[in-house]
Order: C-alpha cells, then sequence, then structure tokens
C-alpha cells in the first residue's frame, strides 16, 4: 500500500497513525508544507492522509499552495482514492468539494464528547459516544454527498462520509500524550476561557484509556476506507 502524508506544521505530526502504517508494511512517502510544496502524481499513492494545522482553508491569498493541495484533493476523490482528512484536513476536503468553511460560534479545546449520527452498514460507525480530542475554531457545512458521521454539543458537524473511501474528522483520533505536549507548547495561547476550552492541566492530566480508544477508533477508521485495497 502507498501512502501519501500531507502535514501542514512540524508540531502535528501523525501521532499513533504511524503504527498502523508499520503494521500495514506502508510505502509511506510525505509533503510538508513547511519545507517544501512538491505533490505527488496520482498514481503514487493509494491512501492520502491529509493532517490538521493552524491556518483556515480560506487563507489561499496568503498561503497559496492551499489552492494546489485542495485541486489534488479533488482529483484523490475522483479518481476513487482513499482519503483521510483530519481537522484542518477535514475542512480541507470540505472546502475542495464546494462546501462553506467558517468561523464556529465557540472554539472546541481539549477532550470532549462527540456521538454517533449514524448506524447503517453502508458508513463507518462510531460509537454511540465517545471522549476525543479537539483543537478548532472553525467548521463546516457538509459537501454535496456527504454523510454525517458525528456531532458534538458544539458543532453539528464532526465527521463525514462521502462514498465508500472518503471520511473527515474534525477532531484527533490520532492523538497521543507527544502530540498534546506539542500542540500545546505551539498553540498554548488559544486557551482563553470558553464553554468547550479545557485548560492545560485539564488536558495533560487525561489518562491512558481515552488516548487507546481514540488511537483504536483511528486504526478502524484507516482499515476501513481501504478494506478494498489489495
Amino acid at each position: 500500500m502507498k501512502v501519501h502524508v500531507l502535514q501542514h506544521v512540524p508540531f502535528e505530526g501523525i501521532g499513533s497513525i504511524r503504527l498502523w502504517l508499520e503494521k500495514h508494511g506502508a510505502d509511506v512517502s510525505y509533503t510538508r508544507f513547511f519545507e517544501d510544496h512538491d505533490l505527488p502524481q496520482m498514481n503514487n499513492f493509494d491512501l492520502l492522509i491529509v493532517m490538521g494545522g493552524p491556518m483556515s482553508v480560506n487563507d489561499e491569498l496568503r498561503i497559496t499552495w492551499l489552492r494546489s493541495e485542495k485541486q489534488l484533493l479533488r482529483e484523490a476523490i475522483y479518481h476513487g482514492v482513499s482519503v483521510v482528512g483530519i481537522c484542518l484536513g477535514a475542512q480541507l476536503i470540505a472546502s475542495a468539494l464546494g462546501a462553506r468553511v467558517y468561523k464556529n460560534t465557540q472554539k472546541e479545546i481539549g477532550w470532549f464528547q462527540i456521538e454517533s449520527t449514524q448506524n447503517e452498514i453502508n458508513t463507518f460507525n462510531f460509537p454511540k459516544k465517545c471522549n476525543v480530542f479537539h483543537w478548532h475554531g472553525e467548521t463546516f457545512d457538509l459537501p454535496s454527498g456527504a454523510v454525517c458521521l458525528a456531532r458534538s454539543a458544539a458543532s453539528e458537524n464532526q465527521a463525514f462520509q462521502i462514498g465508500k473511501n472518503v471520511i473527515g474528522l474534525q477532531f484527533h483520533l490520532e492523538t497521543t500524550p507527544e502530540s498534546v505536549n506539542a500542540i500545546l507548547e505551539n498553540c498554548g495561547s488559544e486557551l482563553i476561557a470558553g464553554s468547550y476550552i479545557q485548560t492545560e492541566s485539564e488536558m495533560r492530566a487525561l489518562k491512558c484509556p481515552s488516548y487507546e480508544e481514540s488511537n483504536n477508533l483511528m486504526e478502524k477508521v484507516l482499515s476501513y476506507v481501504t478494506r478494498d485495497l489489495s
């Protein structure tokens, strides 16, 4: 399996996804936009993983490579490539397909519950309720043809699926204690009191079961979108 990762900032890496890639013997390549903007040819990957980042998908005038990244996403989805977008990555999928991405009424930062909105045999099904890690201030409308998979108290659209093998996640199932430390060190200034913003100490105090549950769900999402790959 050939996997290409789009990474936007050095402090938002693939976290627990690395173990799944190793387990499946994946041939992994990267575009690290903070180093270069070279994108792969369509025949060079079977799975595209689009990571998070602090920029907005609407910043195309300031961050010009967002345009080519969205074009790659459109082409990958059109050609039936498996795609998983995480946080900014989910917003990029939505924007690439013509949906609106905009400032949410409230930021979600920390560990908060999502609930499943689907229980169908032809979609990925989240647990009825689960605790996941968030760090986002924007939200999105569903792209045409997308099915909402999960919601939260602060965001109606937390996850969506397009066709058989494209899933966008507003939250971070790949989160590890190390990745939480990294984002706190780089984005800690965003921790301004709010209904859905935890303190640094609250985030750091979380016990391992929540990480393990999230990471197991991340593996299930990746296995789901790649289930038809040989």
